[in-house]
This record gives C-alpha cells, sequence and structure tokens, in this order.
C-alpha cells in the first residue's frame, strides 16, 4: 500500500554507521534575517541575477551554476550527471552570512573549536582534533530551500528549483569522539548547538545575525566535524576549515566554520532557529513552537533530458534519496503519473544519507511527455504528489513540481 511521505522535520532519527573503504565510511549521504541586506544577503528578498562567481568561489565551474547572488549559487539540472558523488565545482553555494576572510583556510590546523554543557570544557584545535579520530560520509546536502521556485504565492529567498542539493563525501572526526574525551554532556542536555564564526558587524543585536542552530541530541550518532570535502581540505566557500555535518539534515544545520559546540537543554533563541527556518501557514510569522527544519524526507528528480530529445528509445536519468533513510526504489512515469515503471540504480550504494542516480530506458513517440520520477524509502514513505503549502517555501519534495516537459522530435 503506497504511504505517502509527511514532511517530519521536527522529529530526530538517529542511523547506525556502517564501514567503507580506506577509511571506515559513516555511509550517509533565512528566513530570519531580512534585517541584513547591508551585507549583501538576499534571504527575504528574491535574489537579482548575477553574471559571475564571487571571488570565493572563482575556482568553481560557472558554466555548471546559476548564479542568483553573492552568497546564493545553483547547480545547473543537467550538470549533476550520472555518478554518485557531486564534484566540488559543481556543488551549490549558500551563505546566510558573508564567507569570512581566506585567511582562516591558509592556516587552517590552528582554527579553534570550543566545547560548552560537557564535563570538561574545553577548546580544541583542528590539528588536535585530527587525532582524535577520522570517519567518511557520503551525504546528501540539501538547502531548506530546494524547489522553492514552484510554490504559487512567491515565497520570498533565493528562487532555488532542483540545484541547491548535491551528494559530497565528508571526512572528520566523529563528534561522539570529541564528547567522549570530554566525559560526557551534561545531564540536562538535550540539544546540540553549533555557532558560526563568521564576524558579525558592531552595533546589531548578535543574536539577530549570528548562525546558530540546535538539532536534537539524537543526531550525535551521525554528527561529524569535517575538515575535508570529497577528498581534498574544506574550501572556505563550503564552511571550511571545519564545519559540523549531520548527515540526513537540511543544509542549515550543518554549521559553516563551526566556532562552538554547546549541549544544552534548550534550542537556541538566535533568530535563525527561533523564527527562522519555521514552517508555517502562509501568510504566518515564525515562532519557535512551529517545525524546525530538520531531517530531511524521501525526494527524487529527473535529470535527463530536460527539454528535447529524439524518437525511440531513451534512457532517463535521475537522482533520488531518503533522507534520513535510505532510498529502496524508484519509479518513473512519461505520462505525468499516469502510469509507472520502476528505475533501476547507478553505481555503488553508499548508504542511507547518499543518494542514488537512476535510469529508465523508455521508447518515446513523438510529442510532449511529462516525466516525473516518484521515490520510496526503506521505511515505506512515498514521496508525495503535492508539495506542502508554507510560508517561506521550505521542504518541497513533490513529484508533480519536481517533473520536466520533454518535446520529442
Amino acid at each position: 500500500m503506497v504511504k505517502p511521505v509527511k514532511n517530519n522535520i521536527e522529529n530526530s532519527n538517529a542511523s547506525e554507521p556502517q564501514n567503507f573503504s580506506r577509511r571506515r565510511l559513516l555511509v550517509g549521504s533565512a528566513g530570519a534575517l531580512a534585517s541584513v541586506s547591508l551585507l549583501g544577503m538576499v534571504p527575504l528578498a528574491k535574489a537579482a541575477q548575477a553574471r559571475t562567481l564571487p571571488d570565493y568561489a572563482k575556482w568553481k565551474e560557472q558554466t555548471a551554476l546559476i548564479v542568483h547572488s553573492a552568497n546564493t549559487m545553483e547547480t545547473e539540472r543537467g550538470a549533476i550527471g550520472s555518478g554518485v558523488v557531486t564534484p566540488s565545482s559543481r556543488l551549490y553555494v549558500r551563505n546566510n552570512l558573508p564567507a569570512p576572510s581566506e585567511d582562516i583556510v591558509t592556516n587552517a590546523d590552528a582554527w579553534e573549536v570550543s566545547f560548552e554543557g560537557v564535563k570538561n570544557p574545553k577548546s580544541f584545535t583542528l590539528a588536535e582534533l585530527k587525532t582524535m579520530g577520522v570517519e567518511s560520509v557520503a551525504a546528501v546536502l540539501q538547502c531548506s530551500g530546494n524547489g522553492r521556485a514552484f510554490f504559487p504565492h512567491g515565497p520570498g529567498g533565493t528562487q532555488w528549483k532542483t540545484g541547491a542539493a548535491g551528494c559530497v563525501v565528508w571526512t572528520g572526526v566523529p563528534l561522539k569522539n570529541v564528547l567522549d574525551s570530554l566525559g560526557g554532556a551534561n545531564a540536562e542536555a538535550k540539544y546540540i548547538t553549533g555557532t558560526g564564526g563568521e564576524e558579525l558587524p558592531a552595533g546589531l543585536d548578535p543574536k539577530s545575525l549570528v548562525v546558530e542552530r540546535s538539532v536534537p541530541l539524537a543526531a550525535l550518532e551521525q554528527a561529524l566535524l569535517a575538515w575535508e570535502m570529497n577528498d581534498e581540505p574544506l574550501p572556505l566557500s563550503h564552511g571550511g576549515p571545519v564545519r559540523l555535518v549531520i548527515p540526513g539534515y537540511y543544509g542549515v544545520n550543518n554549521v559553516k566554520y563551526v566556532k562552538t559546540i554547546a549541549f544544552t537543554e534548550k534550542q537556541t533563541e538566535a533568530k535563525i532557529q527561533a523564527s527562522g527556518y519555521r514552517v508555517r501557514d502562509v501568510g504566518v510569522k515564525g515562532a519557535p513552537d512551529q517545525p524546525s527544519m530538520w531531517e530531511m524526507p524521501v525526494k527524487s528528480w529527473v535529470t535527463a533530458p530536460l527539454e528535447t530529445t529524439h524518437k525511440g528509445r531513451n534512457l532517463i536519468y535521475g537522482v533520488a534519496f531518503g533522507g534520513v533513510n535510505d532510498v529502496a526504489k524508484v519509479e518513473v512515469s512519461t505520462d505525468d503519473g499516469k502510469t509507472w515503471k520502476d528505475a533501476r540504480f547507478l553505481g555503488p550504494d553508499l548508504g542511507p544519507y547518499a543518494w542514488r542516480p537512476f535510469v529508465l530506458a523508455a521508447d518515446l513517440p513523438a510529442g510532449e511527455h511529462r516525466i516525473v520520477s516518484r521515490a520510496t524509502d526503506s521505511k515505506g514513505n512515498v514521496q508525495p504528489a503535492e508539495r506542502i503549502e508554507n510560508e517561506r517555501g521550505y521542504g518541497n519534495t513533490s513529484w508533480k513540481d519536481h517533473g520536466v516537459t520533454v518535446t520529442v522530435a
């Protein structure tokens, strides 16, 4: 029986690590900041199209990216390819604040992270963290607003379609290793709260600007302090020198340039948590009692063909993932969901947090075809046909919205 998935973004599910390859591979795969347009941010207004990459992202492949602003760059839908791992040069960028100086990655090993809410509070340099263990995690990184452009009410923020997502391999030390070395968390701890190291302007309330996010303590099972991405030192544009990575959770919870990890009884009062990234009805302001953008649900979309193709046999490609669960299967329809066929997964299974590229061979007659995909995770949750309408355009997993209309000549 088909069980449509609900956007279970408030509750947390821990997943067990698995082993993989030369390093133990733990296989896994906005709205609050309207007042800081002076910093070049565009969280609550539709971003204007920019033409060139900003200096801190000049190393990226511009032809594979849509540059919405200096802080938001989207991967072109057709640039994903059929491999499991997204090339770093094509991975999307989303910053809630302007990136810090490149100086912080020049001497990365000197970067310090402090730990609070533990039996023995302490700070460690990155060099010291590197001695405390190492894991690699393949995980989908996805912005909460991916798919926002499909909402009919025109929510503010970057108008992402499908390209605010990618699948990368993070390498770092499991957070639980560090916690164990500090004697464990205090008894009252219910959340992991990470604070970013961006420079904040003087004269403004830090809580209105700081990138500080709290996630349920259960996320400790997969949390990582990462210093590498895709086997290279973590670049500034993706949070280097060190990033808090929570596989299976939306990107905002993966705090860049992390400076403090606190184990707290309550969620942070920072605006980005208290009212930002909260799911509510259209026209309603954000508040702490609303669901937070935490866990990602099951999702998929087609990556080729996108506009036109030839008559006859075609290979239809796409990607699918289960969020905090394995993705179990993907179906593809060439008639807008009237009939479905099972697609085949491509490449290795890198575990519950990674996405699976898929392919379906289909004979397409001349005319227009609406091609859509629908994924199911290991818990039986099925990607829904309809989006959940909400003020900020978060969490869009609708297979209808993510379809493509292809003309067959």
